[in-house]
């Protein structure tokens, strides 16, 4: 199978926006979450929207398409049992069951090349549905 243009086992290139946003949410806190896409025709990743940081986790979930794949970083701020204020930054791809064959192989192939360009994630999620990733899955894997 060949995709037009693109060598697959590379994946996308990352655009330098994607990292300074990505670097925005990890260092000054600036946005609670970032959903990247892949512009197919600039063969990279790209930020397709921000999430403020007063905004919920149902914010965020509510902002992932029903039916297309997505890469995204979540900043979780909880409070520990020894009530100590953390965070941990969750990378999730976001592969829903409905979204079409060519989406979800293009997004895997080019995961782990994305992946390694953002330094300090906590932990990886895979989800193909709502509740693979629900907020007491994040919770749970926090702490």
């Amino acid at each position: 199978m060949s995709f037009r243009g693109t060598n697959a086992s590379s994946g996308m290139g990352v655009a330098d926006h994607s990292k300074s946003t990505y670097l925005e949410l990890q260092r000054k806190k600036v946005h609670r979450y970032v959903i990247f896409k892949i512009d197919e025709k600039k063969k990279e990743v790209v930020v397709e929207k921000t999430g403020g940081p007063a905004e919920s986790y149902e914010d965020f979930t509510a902002s992932l398409p029903d039916n297309d794949c997505r890469y995204a970083v979540y900043d979780f701020d909880f409070v520990t049992s020894e009530n100590c204020q953390k965070s941990k930054i969750f990378f999730i791809a976001w592969s829903p069951d409905v979204s079409r064959i060519r989406a979800k192989m293009l997004y895997a192939t080019s995961k782990d090349r994305f992946r390694r360009e953002l330094d300090g994630i906590h932990y990886e999620i895979q989800a193909t549905d709502p509740s693979e990733m629900d907020l007491e899955v994040i919770r749970d894997r926090a702490r």
